[in-house]
């Protein structure tokens, strides 16, 4: 593996940096996204993570992604995306040998993540009750959809069906054009990340009173809790909140401006900001206009200030504009697409991303993002590719005892 070298300040007098969760073993018993990409958390923070997965076919998401080639090897770049960093091991959990090797893999773990629906483990009697027993420091994290209790603790939910019941999608687009789904699985993603911060806030009070506990995320909260800046003006002011595309319901001028050349966000949120941007863009009459003078006029008629805007920008390209904004103090930033994104020399410079020359399955070099934030002991980061169908199988069955004759077995079975 090939990676950017890291540039993160070394401790103070020269110790080695280590990852946080370096120590942990981690039980990922989950597909497609949530569950998955919380794995991949704990992963990047060091822990080993043992992917557990049906053996003929696997996570879903290793059939899901952009190229056809790699989706019919397994190895789909949805599945790419979230699980480098983890082992794998194939064990059907619905033959008593396969629960038996994962009952004996509970004895040495520290935390199980799983995001069937909620009562399948109970029914195949790996729920928390049982486990708990066997391990009583186990952190056991369940994520659902909906949580463990409610009227639809039951139901099946993916990303957009949340993004509808959770309001996110009454709030984006525009008065023409919402309810629109957000671009990407925001929801699966919050989820992910909730539990991984849940699982890790478990272990630290493991380390406090000694015992682990069963961790209940559903998606549908977490998004919610997420919206806390929209759906305070409903709790508190009783608003109900309305889409309004790319502008801000809190400020204005706060939105997405056409210049000379590309288009451009500006979020002048602040009165001297404001007046900077007029002065910079050759109106500073605006600044005094009685619509525009303060915060709460300049909503009332954010169109027409869009407007006269807009026509002092066509002076310049949006990358100009960007730059000089930033030199007066206005947050300003380009709009652009995911490959700009990911080249910005910003992007760059953070080292976000983690390369890898290949992995088994997989036709070409590739690149996995990190993590949104960097430690001074040692960054986030994983080294293992993401694993082929029961890569590790052998490997981690034989560290808990099984011999290569009852794997055999295990194999011929199909319990592997």
């Amino acid at each position: 593996m090939n990676q950017t070298p890291n540039t993160s300040q070394a401790p103070a007098g020269g110790e080695s940096k280590s990852h946080s969760l370096a120590a942990i073993r981690v039980l990922d018993l989950t597909n497609v996204l949530a569950g998955p990409f919380c794995a991949y958390q704990l992963a990047l923070l060091g822990a080993e993570v043992i992917k557990v997965e049906e053996p003929s076919r696997g996570d879903l998401a290793r059939q899901l992604g952009a190229d056809a080639g790699l989706n019919s090897r397994f190895m789909g770049a949805s599945f790419i995306a979230q699980n480098a960093g983890k082992k794998s091991l194939a064990l059907d959990l619905k033959k008593p040998a396969g629960r038996e090797a994962l009952m004996r893999l509970v004895d040495s773990a520290d935390v199980l993540i799983e995001n069937f629906r909620p009562g399948v483990m109970d029914r195949l009697g790996l729920g928390y009750d049982v486990l708990r027993q066997r391990n009583p420091q186990l952190v056991y994290c369940a994520i659902s959809g909906f949580g463990q209790d409610g009227p639809m603790r039951s139901a099946p939910a993916y990303d957009q069906i949340v993004q509808g019941l959770s309001g996110v999608m009454s709030i984006t687009g525009d008065a023409e054009s919402a309810p629109l789904r957000v671009g990407y699985p925001i929801c699966d993603s919050i989820g992910g990340l909730t539990a991984a911060f849940a699982v890790t806030s478990a272990l630290v009070g493991r380390a406090q009173h000694g015992r682990g506990q069963f961790i209940d995320v559903s998606m549908l909260d977490a998004t919610l809790v997420t919206m806390g800046w929209v759906v305070s003006n409903f709790l508190i002011a009783g608003r109900e909140p309305h889409p309004l595309g790319n502008e801000n319901f809190t400020a204005a001028p706060s939105g997405t401006f056409a210049t000379g050349e590309g288009l451009l966000n500006i979020a002048a949120n602040r009165q001297e900001q404001f007046v900077a941007l007029t002065e910079l863009i050759g109106r500073p009459d605006l600044a005094q206009d009685p619509r525009f003078a303060e915060r709460e006029a300049r909503k009332r008629h954010r169109a027409q200030l869009k407007e006269l805007i807009e026509q002092a920008l066509a002076a310049r390209p949006a990358h100009e504009w960007e730059r000089l904004l930033a030199e007066k103090g206005v947050p300003a930033g380009r709009v652009l697409s995911v490959p700009e994104a990911l080249a910005h020399p910003q992007v760059r410079q953070r080292e976000l991303l983690a390369h890898f020359d290949s992995a088994a399955g997989v036709d070409r070099p590739f690149d996995v993002v990190r993590s949104g934030f960097k430690m001074s002991e040692g960054n986030p980061d994983v080294t293992l590719p993401p694993p082929r169908l029961g890569e590790h199988s052998e490997e981690i069955l034989g560290s808990i005892g099984y011999s290569a004759e009852a794997i055999a077995a295990m194999r011929a079975q199909a319990v592997i």
